[in-house]
């Protein structure tokens, strides 16, 4: 009887620490991007494998999704931005659930509305601002003629906008984020320490295409000190996520048509680790965050049975 309970007992423990176990969950799109939310996940950060998809249909605004970006708030609820057309619209797609499977009505976000000639919102970025209890938002936009060019087209000539929500009803007015000096599409903000916050960004000028990283003690800047590119040109579509004590910073590399990452420990030194990564092919960026195993079960589960419910439709 004893030797009986340490087994069963024994077995509860590691039901308990499993459910407590994280993965990372990568958002994901697939071109040309009508169908909408696709995930991957991980269990090492390094190794990447298809959940399935779509989990929610674009139906807002110019009805694409890209550039999906999640975050979880402190209640649990996850909370989800897209871009939703490459020109006219001036806003974005969001939508929040509890579980990843059933999902709120689709919003379209107006960030926009007081620049009537913007020629578009692109890659909404969510960043949990922890010491203000606020969720900031970030995008690009071009306004033509509001920033010198360079050699750019005056409609492809970037700056980062941001606005802040605690709700997603309420939001601040839109606001200037990051003027480089150019074009800046892409920008990811990631609290390295207390106080200490990097911003990784594609620099979108020609010839260069590539991404740096800029550094500020507060979430919202101002960002300083632009480094040198710290990737190839062609480049685009950053992803951070923490792994043990370093940083891995995937990206898209879009003209040699792969996904390539490098591993940091301080945002100025970084190794290519291209060698060590798999990504299901036809992945397109997002954002990497975690979540807990059992969420990932409950994810898995729900893709079998529409899996099931679709090839009993097709032999109907």
């Amino acid at each position: 009887m004893t030797k009986y309970i340490f087994i069963f007992t024994g077995l509860i423990l590691f039901v308990s620490c499993r459910s407590q176990r994280e993965v990372y969950l990568f958002t994901s799109f697939r071109e040309p991007a009508t169908d909408g939310l696709y995930l991957l996940y991980s269990e090492d950060g390094y190794h990447w494998k298809e959940l399935g998809g779509p989990f929610l249909k674009p139906e807002v605004g110019g009805k694409l999704m890209r550039d999906p970006s999640m975050v979880q708030g402190p209640d649990g609820t996850y909370h989800l931005v897209w871009t939703t057309a490459w020109r006219g619209d001036q806003g974005f797609g969001y939508a929040s659930s509890k579980d990843l499977i059933h999902w709120s009505d689709q919003q379209f976000i107006e960030v926009m509305a007081d620049e009537p000639t913007t020629v578009n919102v692109w890659a909404p970025e969510l960043f949990y601002d922890e010491d203000h209890q606020r969720f900031v938002i970030l995008w690009a936009s071009t306004i033509p003629y509001r920033f010198p060019r360079g050699i750019e087209d005056e409609r492809n000539n970037h700056r980062m906008y941001y606005t802040t929500t605690q709700d997603f009803i309420h939001f601040s007015d839109t606001q200037l984020f990051l003027d480089p000096g150019f074009s800046v599409i892409d920008a990811v903000i990631v609290k390295e320490d207390q106080d200490q916050y990097v911003l990784v960004l594609k620099d979108n000028t020609r010839p260069n295409r590539n991404l740096k990283v800029a550094f500020s003690d507060q979430a919202l800047g101002p960002y300083q000190n632009i480094s040198e590119a710290f990737t190839g040109n062609f480049t685009e579509g950053p992803s951070v996520l923490r792994s043990e004590d370093a940083w891995l910073i995937y990206f898209d590399a879009y003209e040699d048509k792969q996904y390539d990452a490098v591993r940091t420990r301080d945002f100025k030194t970084f190794t290519d680790i291209s060698d060590q990564i798999t990504v299901p092919e036809g992945h397109k960026h997002g954002t990497i965050f975690t979540i807990a195993a059992e969420t990932l079960e409950k994810l898995e589960a729900a893709t079998q049975q529409n899996e099931q419910k679709l090839e009993i439709s097709q032999t109907q």
